[in-house]
């Protein structure tokens, strides 16, 4: 590799650390996907009600916020590598104490810190992948986290389907020990965040991860001039939110930003997908799984078209595109509930219904989510305003997960799926008025236009776009 031209090539360490980092979405996603499988075979033996069923799968998303909530003060003090460490030995923990509990109450204990695990990673893991990745391809990298989810995700339902035949749920909550002992031996490997050591005044350190991350000593010596300009102001998140209405602007942008992507109706789909093939008419347990792992596995693909398209299209175009085919598939499925489904050609008219959907959010919600949630937080307080973001998004998942089961018994199957869509609708217009497109733009130039006032879908604006010339354009 060459370093004449640095801005067209990237470094492969690069991406040899983004990936290692991104590991933290696989086991996200093997915690995600596990239960679909393994909670018919809990709920028989412990004796479980929908209710009960809605806790189990619910108390991990609770863990989940907390976990998130913490991990801001944490990971600016003890830095985004030691974050992860710390959530890599709470998945080992969980999943071995999920594996061996005998109880419902214990099983929900173990999940709970499996949920703490999470939050962690849901935090540290895109907060740290948008420090290391060059801007350039900073979304693509964090789709790669996405893209690591929705692989987890399907691993765990490929593992709950060869385990559903013998029952063996023990061994579907406890095998994902072993990824998450190779996420800890991962992690070890992987250098601090620069703009991390940069704040703590680590300049030399800062710049020897810059040299190794990028391809020229002019390209890292340019960026770490940049990140020195930026980490002037101290980490001081809440005295911000308290004091600055542009941070509370990009601060409540992130959450609402989170709630969008859970309203979709995605998180049902992970946690309930046996229970949603039951009802279009599937009814063996064989016949549930292996549909969900076709969910999983066209999850999985069509995470590439965004990793593909994300720093081409632009996030706002995809995340429209998306809205749209998400809220039509929700409402077709709504109506074939209503109708019934009584043939095999209206069972798998419904599933590709179903996939189509999954396709939607994927290619959209899925990973773009997370890139602009990480991208739209000045650095003085982005700790504080991504762990706000990264919170709402388990507090709408808890209440996702721990409401659907009620809804499908009061209002049934088909107004359950319209709201769905009815929800997805609403996130169209939410997109057109809030989103910004921040395809290419640095993270200090997107700060720049938040705290001089920008409107929020402005924000991503290049530099000779600037407020004064938009004004004098529009008079």
């Amino acid at each position: 590799m060459t370093t004449s031209s640095p801005s067209s090539q990237i470094n492969r360490q690069t991406i040899l650390v983004c990936f290692l980092a991104a590991l933290a979405g696989l086991l996200f996603g093997l915690d995600m996907g596990v239960i679909a499988g393994a909670l018919p075979f809990i709920a028989d033996e412990f004796t479980l009600t929908s209710h009960h069923q809605e806790i189990v799968v619910s108390i991990m998303m609770f863990g989940a916020a907390l976990g998130a909530l913490c991990s801001g003060p944490m990971s600016s003090s003890l830095g985004r590598r030691k974050s992860l460490l710390l959530g890599a030995l709470l998945f080992v923990v969980g999943s071995i104490g999920c594996a061996i509990a005998t109880s419902m109450e214990i099983l929900s204990v173990f999940r709970f810190i499996l949920g703490l695990a999470v939050g962690v990673a849901s935090f540290t893991a895109p907060l740290y992948l948008s420090e290391i990745a060059p801007e350039r391809i900073r979304g693509s990298m964090i789709s790669l986290y996405q893209l690591m989810i929705t692989i987890g995700i399907l691993a765990a339902f490929l593992s709950d389907t060869a385990l559903s035949a013998g029952g063996h749920w023990r061994w579907m909550l406890g095998i994902i020990t072993f990824p998450a002992l190779v996420l800890f031996v991962g992690v070890l490997t992987l250098p601090e965040s620069p703009r991390w050591l940069a704040m703590r005044n680590k300049n030399e350190l800062a710049a020897r991860v810059l040299k190794l991350l990028r391809n020229s000593d002019r390209e890292a010596a340019e960026e770490l001039n940049q990140i020195r300009e930026s980490v002037k102001m101290k980490q001081r998140g809440w005295q911000l939110f308290c004091h600055n209405a542009h941070f509370r602007r990009s601060t409540y942008l992130g959450v609402l930003l989170q709630f969008m992507q859970q309203f979709t109706g995605m998180t049902v789909i992970m946690y309930y997908a046996p229970k949603i093939f039951e009802i279009a008419g599937f009814s063996t347990t064989r016949e549930q799984m292996w549909g969900t792992v076709i969910a999983g596995l066209t999850n999985v693909l069509a995470t590439f078209i965004a990793i593909g398209l994300v720093d081409r299209w632009g996030r706002k175009p995809i995340l429209k595109l998306g809205f749209s085919v998400m809220a039509i598939c929700m409402g077709i499925l709504g109506y074939m509930f209503y109708s019934g489904i009584t043939t095999p050609v209206e069972q798998y008219a419904a599933v590709a219904v179903l996939l189509i959907f999954i396709t939607g959010f994927a290619m959209s919600a899925g990973p773009l989510i997370w890139v602009l949630c990480s991208e739209i937080q000045p650095l003085a307080g982005r700790d504080f305003g991504v762990t706000c973001s990264t919170m709402a998004n388990w507090i709408a998942n808890m209440i996702i997960g721990a409401t659907f089961l009620t809804l499908i018994d009061t209002i049934g199957s088909p107004n359950t799926f319209w709201l769905y869509g009815i929800l997805n609708v609403i996130c169209i217009v939410l997109t057109f008025l809030f989103v910004p497109e921040t395809k290419n733009i640095s993270l200090e130039h997107i700060e720049r236009n938040l705290m001089r006032g920008e409107a929020l879908r402005h924000i991503g604006q290049p530099p000779h776009r600037s407020l004064s010339s938009r004004a004098a354009a529009v008079k």
